[in-house]
C-alpha cells in the first residue's frame, strides 16, 4: 500500500477504488438483503459508476432501484450522472 501511494498512477487507481467502495457502502442499506452478496463496486468513469453483478436476476432488480439509488447518492454528496450495471460471466 505504501508503494502504491508513492506512485501517482497507483495512487489515482486506489482513490478510484476507494470512491467506488464508498458509494456502495452508502447504498447498501437500500438494497434488499438477498441482492447484497451479488453486487460489487466497479469503476467510475466520466460520471458513470459501474456496478458488477453476478446474475441477470440481480441486474433486473437493481435496475428497478436505480432512481432511488441515484437520488440517495446525490443527497449524500456522492452523486454520479448514471449507474451502469454489468453482469459478470463466471
Amino acid at each position: 500500500q505504501q508503494a502504491a501511494q508513492e506512485l501517482p498512477t497507483f495512487s489515482i487507481l486506489m482513490g478510484r477504488v476507494r470512491e467506488s467502495s464508498e458509494r456502495l457502502q452508502a447504498i447498501v442499506n437500500l438494497l434488499p438483503a438477498p441482492l447484497r452478496a451479488g453486487i460489487q463496486p466497479g469503476p467510475i468513469e466520466d460520471g458513470v459508476w459501474c456496478l458488477l453483478v453476478n446474475s441477470n436476476a440481480v441486474a433486473a432488480k437493481l435496475r428497478q432501484l436505480l432512481p432511488n439509488l441515484l437520488a440517495h447518492l446525490n443527497a449524500k454528496g456522492l452523486g454520479v450522472a448514471s449507474i451502469r450495471i454489468k453482469v459478470q460471466n463466471r
